[in-house]
């Protein structure tokens, strides 16, 4: 008989990575439990529940009990110093920038799904697929000939956004079960087959203590500005700020006040009205094509610009630095450099970026 080919889970001690190890094991898979240590303590945590956080002792813990459960080896990978340089850094020097980084998809793409299978690998584990409880699901395509990324079938969990990143490679050898199922039948499943042991609550940012913390930045006073340059008030620091923000700028006007720009030249916050956060072009680069090898010509397709948001009609145009200009059909609001866009075809990913700056 042919051996079982292997797969490491990526496990969290929550119930999607829990489920995810579980249905694997009743494919027939040899099954093995990974978990990423990225929490060295340096920092201040509140003890709210986040992705780098006091509580990881507790999320391990978890993690090791559904092993035991599903009685398969488990193992802990101390990625801290990686998770550091990759993620804390690259968010730390985007914020200075005056830019909004996505801390999440860096991790994604650079230690869950990178240094931490690489990790697995150098510690001779020998195994075929990398797995983790993400709502999506991947696989070959004959229409694109590539490996593509597609929505979760849960359409209100739909993690794509946040995976986008992943290269050509390391589709080819990942697994994403639970993306044909929905929150509940999952929540169900775990409690049909008893694999959990609390219900852990699901992360809602990546960092559980204050932002300030992980600049450690002395204040640096400056203006607010609105459009034409009007002094309104001062603030404490542009990295304090994000496009679209509406609250805490304190100002007292006639009408709300939102942040429209951020000037690290300057150092000024610049706001404007409701009007004046909408545009509808903007360029994107440090692209990863997924569905694509490249952008030979204008594209029609639907593009996303926050996780939370529904992708909306736009056009893609190659540039000849390899850049993309996007330009949304309808404009949209709090377009911001640092953060990514994600294009789809349908279903299917066709690539991303990060937005570097508006053309309008």
């Amino acid at each position: 008989m042919a051996n079982k080919p292997t797969v490491i889970v990526g496990l969290s001690g929550g119930v999607d990575s829990s489920v995810a190890a579980y249905l694997l094991r009743e494919q027939g898979y040899d099954v093995i439990g990974v978990t990423m240590a990225i929490w060295d303590g340096q920092y201040k945590s509140t003890g709210k529940h986040a992705c780098y956080g006091s509580d990881e002792e507790e999320e391990i813990h978890e993690a090791r009990e559904v092993a035991k459960k599903l009685e398969i080896p488990y193992h802990v990978f101390n990625c801290s110093a990686e998770y550091k340089q990759a993620v804390l850094d690259y968010f730390k020097s985007e914020y200075l920038a005056g830019r909004t980084p996505n801390p999440c998809i860096q991790c994604n793409q650079l230690i869950k799904f990178g240094m931490l299978p690489m990790m697995a690998g150098k510690s001779g584990i020998n195994f075929d697929f990398f797995a983790t409880g993400h709502y999506a699901s991947v696989g070959f395509s004959e229409k694109y000939q590539r490996y593509v990324l597609k929505k979760a079938a849960d359409l209100k969990k739909d993690q794509t956004y946040f995976i986008h990143r992943l290269s050509q490679e390391q589709l080819s050898k990942v697994l994403l079960p639970i993306g044909g199922f929905n929150k509940p039948e999952i929540k169900e499943l775990a409690r049909k087959v008893g694999i959990t042991i609390v219900d852990l609550e699901e992360s809602q940012d990546f960092y559980s203590g204050d932002y300030k913390d992980l600049l450690d930045v002395e204040d640096n006073p400056g203006d607010i500005v609105d459009s034409k340059g009007t002094v309104l008030g001062r603030h404490l620091g542009i990295w304090n700020y994000t496009i679209g923000q509406r609250k805490g700028l304190g100002i007292a006007w006639s009408e709300p006040l939102y942040v429209i720009g951020l000037n690290k030249e300057a150092n000024t916050v610049i706001v404007g009205n409701r009007e004046e956060t909408y545009n509808a072009s903007f360029i994107v680069s440090d692209l990863n094509w997924v569905a694509l090898s490249m952008l030979g010509q204008p594209m029609d397709c639907t593009a996303k610009i926050r996780s939370a948001q529904k992708e909306r009609e736009a056009r893609i145009e190659p540039m000849e630095n390899g850049d993309v200009k996007v330009t949304f059909f309808h404009p949209n609001d709090a377009i911001t450099p640092g953060q990514s866009a994600v294009f789809y075809e349908d279903d299917v990913v066709l690539g991303g970026g990060i937005i570097q700056s508006l053309t309008d």
